[in-house]
Formats: structure tokens, sequence, C-alpha cells
């Protein structure tokens, strides 16, 4: 006799939020301080982040390097109207210097943010994803401060 699995819902509450947000400022942060944190135990924060990873609330853990000597820019692109976005996209996270790449609405097709260590090699960077089959357009503004 076949057995029917329940499939785990996963619901958030509040914990679980403010668990989410002390982690989103430091992920490495450990249980027992999350648990002071909530007033909560370390092996209930330890099931709460497991059930969040679990139910793909939480899908990864970064690390945010310091980039402070660097130089970024953002890169709209025109993808060619016979291409598919999605491919351009896949091809350009593959790029030296990029670091993020976003699919957007508008007059671009995708935003691209570039970091090097100075404008030589964004230039670079700039010229590779330009070679990149679909792109047919790019607009380009480099960073001049970040205000945090």
């Amino acid at each position: 006799m076949l057995e029917k699995r329940r499939e785990k819902r996963m619901y958030k509450d509040k914990i679980d939020d403010e668990i989410i947000r002390i982690l989103k400022e430091d992920s490495r942060e450990s249980f027992v301080d999350i648990g002071k944190k909530l007033k909560l135990s370390e092996s209930a924060v330890r099931r709460r982040v497991k059930n969040l990873i679990d139910g793909q609330i939480i899908k990864k853990f970064t690390v945010e390097i310091g980039e402070q000597n660097s130089t970024k820019a953002i890169v709209l692109i025109s993808v060619e109207s016979s291409m598919d976005t999605s491919k351009v996209s896949t091809k350009l996270t593959k790029l030296e210097g990029i670091k993020t790449v976003y699919e957007i609405t508008g007059q671009y097709d995708i935003a691209v943010i570039l970091s090097a260590p100075n404008i030589t090699e964004i230039n670079g960077s700039i010229d590779q994803l330009r070679k990149v089959p679909g792109v047919s357009d790019t607009n380009t503004v480099i960073i001049l401060r970040e205000v945090v």
C-alpha cells in the first residue's frame, strides 16, 4: 500500500522574520547569540533556521567582500529581440568583473554591476560584455561614490 506523504508547508512568523533580519546583517551570527537576542534556546534557533532553509525561504548564505579601492560601474544592456534574454544574462554572469546581473523592464533588458581595481579593467570588462552574442546596445555609468 502506498503511503501518501504530506507536503510540509513553511509558515513564517515574526520570530523567523527577526532571525532573517539578524542573519542578513551578519550571516556569521551564532545561533547562541541569536537566541539570546530573541530569548530562545540555541536549539530553537537552529531548528527555525533549518526549517527556513528546508522551506527555501533562506536560499543561501553569502559573503560580501569589501572593495574600498575598486571602481564600480552600472551597465544597462539592450538584447536583440531574436535572442532569449535569460541566455544572455547567464553568459554575462560568467564574465570577469561582473558582480550582479539583473533582468529589468523598460528601455533596457539587463542591468549589470561591474567592479574592478581600476577604470582600465572596467573598460576591459565592458569590451568583453559587448562581445556576448545578443548584446545590441549598452549604456555605462561609473559609480562615483556609494552613499550608505
